[in-house]
C-alpha cells in the first residue's frame, strides 16, 4: 500500500514530465508542489516509489520519470480531469456545427480531437448492426438515368447514379414509395432479406428496372458492412518522435493497420473515467508498446454506435485527453442526435 503523501509525489512527478519531458528531481518538486515537507522526504518518498517500479532514473539523471507502472497507478488515482476551456468547447461545438453529413461530421470530429489532443485521433463510422434507413430517394436525372440517394438515421448520405434504356416516370414513383414503406425503420442489416420478394410484385415488363435499383440499393447498403476509421493528426506523432523510444516507425506500421486500430476500438470500454485506457504493454501489440490509447463511444438517439479515441506515447496529458475524448463524443452525439 503507497501512502497517500508518496502518491502526491508520484502525481508531482508524473504531472511535470509530462509537462517538461525532462527527469524530475526532489528539489524541483518542492520549487514546484506545496507538498510541505523537507527535501529528505521528499527523496525518501522517491526512494519507496523506485522501489515499487513507479519511477525510474533514466541513465545516470539524478531526477526520476514515471514507469509504466506508475503512469497506470496515476490514471487509476486520478481525482479531477483538466476542464475544458470555454474557448475549446465554443471551437468543438463551431467546428461539428458546420458539418452536413456523416462523411464531413466524422472527419470533422476527428480533425478536432488530434487539435485538441496534440494525438492521433481516430473516429470509427456507426456499424452496420446499429444504423437503420431513414429515407430512400429516387430522382430522375435526364434521359435514362437516375440518382438513387440512401440516408440512414446517423445522417449518413449515400449515391449511386443508374442508367437505364428508358425509364417509366410511373414506375419510379411507384417504386420510391414501396422502397420507403417497406425499408423506412429497418436496420440495413434487414434490408436484402425484405428485398427478396419486391421484385416479383412488378409486372414483367418493369422487372428489369426494378431488379436494377434492388441491386444498386444492395451495394449501397452492402458499403456500410466494411468497418470504417477516419484518422488524423499522424503528424502530431512525428513531433513526438523521442518519446516513443526511438521507434517511431513501428507505432506508425502498427496503426497502419486498421484491423489492428479497429480491435482495439472494439475491445476497449469505459471505465471510472468514462473511457477505456491501456497503456504500454497493455495494448498487446509490439509496435505500440510504447504508446497509450484511450477510447470513448458516441451515440444516437441514446444507443451507442460507435467509438472514437486517441493514441499518442504515454508520456501523455491523461486528464486534459480524457476531458477531450469525453467533450467531442458527446458533441458528436449531440449532432448525430439532431440530424436524425
Amino acid at each position: 500500500m503507497i501512502p497517500e503523501r508518496s502518491l502526491e509525489v508520484l502525481r508531482a512527478i508524473v504531472q511535470d514530465f509530462i509537462f517538461s519531458s525532462q527527469p524530475v528531481g526532489s528539489k524541483s518538486l518542492l520549487d514546484r508542489h506545496p507538498l510541505g515537507v523537507s527535501a529528505a522526504t521528499i527523496r525518501n518518498d522517491m526512494a519507496l516509489l523506485e522501489e515499487e517500479e513507479l519511477i525510474v532514473a533514466p541513465h545516470t539523471s539524478a531526477g526520476r520519470i514515471p514507469t509504466e507502472k506508475g503512469y497506470r497507478l496515476f490514471v487509476d488515482k486520478l481525482a479531477d480531469l483538466k476542464p475544458l476551456t470555454t474557448g475549446e468547447k465554443a471551437a468543438i461545438e463551431g467546428f461539428l456545427g458546420g458539418a452536413h453529413d456523416l462523411d464531413e461530421i466524422v472527419e470533422r470530429s476527428a480533425r478536432q480531437l488530434a487539435l485538441l489532443t496534440n494525438s492521433l485521433a481516430m473516429v470509427q463510422y456507426p456499424s452496420l448492426g446499429k444504423s437503420t434507413v431513414r429515407h430512400i430517394e429516387l430522382i430522375p436525372i435526364g434521359s435514362g438515368r437516375l440518382l438513387l440517394m440512401l440516408i440512414t438515421d446517423s445522417g449518413r448520405v449515400q449515391q449511386l447514379q443508374i442508367e437505364f434504356n428508358s425509364m417509366q416516370e410511373d414506375l419510379i414513383q411507384e417504386l420510391r414509395g414501396r422502397l420507403n414503406g417497406m425499408l423506412s425503420g429497418s436496420a440495413l442489416a434487414d434490408v436484402k432479406g425484405k428485398l427478396t420478394s419486391l421484385e416479383s410484385e412488378f409486372a414483367p415488363d418493369r422487372r428489369p428496372i426494378v431488379l436494377q435499383v434492388i441491386q444498386s440499393l444492395q451495394s449501397l447498403v452492402d458499403a456500410n458492412r466494411q468497418e470504417k476509421l477516419t484518422i488524423s493528426g499522424a503528424a502530431n506523432l512525428a513531433k513526438q518522435e523521442q518519446d516513443f523510444s526511438g521507434d517511431l516507425s513501428s507505432v506508425l506500421e502498427a496503426i497502419e493497420e486498421q484491423v489492428v486500430l479497429l480491435k482495439l476500438l472494439d475491445e476497449l470500454h469505459s471505465d471510472q473515467h468514462g473511457v477505456g485506457l491501456r497503456i504500454g504493454s497493455e495494448i498487446g501489440v509490439e509496435g505500440l508498446k510504447s504508446a497509450s490509447i484511450m477510447v470513448t463511444g458516441y451515440e444516437n438517439r441514446g444507443t451507442e454506435v460507435a467509438k472514437l479515441g486517441v493514441l499518442g506515447p504515454t508520456r501523455m496529458d491523461y486528464s486534459g485527453n480524457i476531458a477531450s475524448v469525453r467533450a467531442v463524443a458527446r458533441y458528436l452525439s449531440k449532432i448525430l442526435e439532431a440530424n436524425a
